[in-house]
This record gives C-alpha cells, sequence and structure tokens, in this order.
C-alpha cells in the first residue's frame, strides 16, 4: 500500500522559509513525478510545484523563484523548499505520486494525473 507522510509545517513570519518533506513508502518514487499542491481556507486546491521522473521541475507562477522542489531517491523523499514566505502562501500543502510510471511529460497541474495523496500539513505565514 502506498503512503505519503508530508511533514515540516508550522508557523513562520513574513519572509521566512520552511521546508517541507513528503516520505514515500510502498512505491519507489524514482519512477514516479511527485507534486505538491496546497489548499488555502475557503479555496480549491491547486498546483504548486511538480518534478518528473528525470527530475525536470514546473512551478505555478505565484511561487516561482520562491520555492524549490527536490528530491532524494535514497530517501524515497521528496522536499518542497519554501522561501520569502508570504500571508497568502498560508495553506494545507499536500504531496501526491503521479499516476504514470517514469513520466516527463504532462499536465502537472491537473489533480486527475496523481492518484496517491498525503494527508497534507499546516503552513501558515503572519504578516
Amino acid at each position: 500500500q502506498v503512503q505519503l507522510v508530508e511533514s515540516g509545517g508550522g508557523s513562520v513570519q513574513a519572509g521566512g522559509s520552511l521546508r517541507l518533506s513528503c516520505a514515500a513508502s510502498g512505491r519507489t518514487v524514482s519512477n514516479y513525478a511527485m507534486g505538491w499542491f496546497r489548499q488555502a481556507p475557503g479555496k480549491e486546491r491547486e498546483f504548486v510545484a511538480a518534478i518528473s521522473w528525470s527530475s525536470n521541475t514546473y512551478y505555478a507562477d505565484s511561487v516561482k523563484g520562491r520555492f524549490t522542489i527536490s528530491r532524494d531517491n535514497g530517501k524515497n523523499t521528496v522536499y518542497l523548499q519554501m522561501n520569502s514566505l508570504k500571508p497568502e502562501d498560508t495553506a494545507v500543502f499536500s504531496c501526491a505520486l503521479h499516476k504514470y510510471y517514469r513520466t516527463d511529460y504532462s499536465s502537472w497541474e491537473r489533480q486527475d494525473q496523481y492518484d496517491y495523496w498525503g494527508q497534507g500539513t499546516q503552513v501558515t505565514v503572519s504578516s
């Protein structure tokens, strides 16, 4: 059974940094693309970043230049380094495992492209 467990959320002031981790079990994530999504209170879940099987990275415009997605295949873990955080980044952040084996091309922002999701970790940014 595939499980994704996020960690690293918390409360920070605007301008601060956090690093989120997504530890996977039950599947070797090095063979799959992974994504990060977030859901703010009262809003729809939205795409944040994705990393393809071959480690190409993709970002939402709202986080480009501030967030970095990476993976450590040896630890079966994907990370989201978040710098220059803003109050509008406040949300529950969730990681997701892409459906297809060794995919380098996808509509990364489409949630139906991912078939396993973590429970999420809260990120709160105060002004």
